[in-house]
């Protein structure tokens, strides 16, 4: 008798055979371009982050007072909606130059105090739009050695 043979294992499968592909140069040129891209974005990204560690290593070394503040940013919801965003920035500025004591007007021979907003805290009170800004806010204030305020955002926020 004989064995059943399986039709499977019989049957051997072809080789395949890879054919060079056409590679036209357009599409050369796009992988190119788009490597190119990758990198000089993570250029860019690299300078920006070592602008902002001078930034803060400048800072450092020139920090005379730091302080870390929640402000409550409720009564901006008090007013329109779309005046809400603008009013909540008046009212960090009002709430550091009250805690922090700066002087907005010269003395004697001693110049004013001056008061920065940082970029990313503007962001922050504007990231919903002009009729969501948040409901508080978590700074950080530096006072430098020339008398400059400087608002920051938090870490980790």
């Amino acid at each position: 008798m004989e064995e059943p043979v399986d039709v499977a294992e019989e049957e051997e499968e072809p080789e395949e055979t890879e054919e060079p592909e056409e590679i036209l140069d357009s599409e050369v040129l796009e992988e190119e371009d788009e490597e190119l891209e990758e990198e000089e974005d993570e250029e860019f990204l690299e300078a920006k982050e070592r602008g902002r560690r001078k930034e803060r290593e400048e800072l450092e070394e020139d920090i005379v007072e730091e302080r870390f503040y929640t402000i409550p940013l409720r009564k901006a919801w008090i007013s329109t909606r779309k005046k809400r965003a603008p009013r909540a920035a008046r009212i960090v500025k009002s709430f550091v130059l009250k805690h922090m004591k700066v002087r907005t007007e010269a003395e004697g021979e001693e110049e004013a105090e001056k008061l920065v907003i940082d970029n990313e805290v503007n962001e922050k009170l504007w990231s919903r739009g002009i009729e969501k800004p948040p409901r508080k806010i978590r700074v950080r204030v530096v006072k430098d050695k020339e008398g400059v305020v400087t608002v920051l955002l938090a870490e980790g926020d």
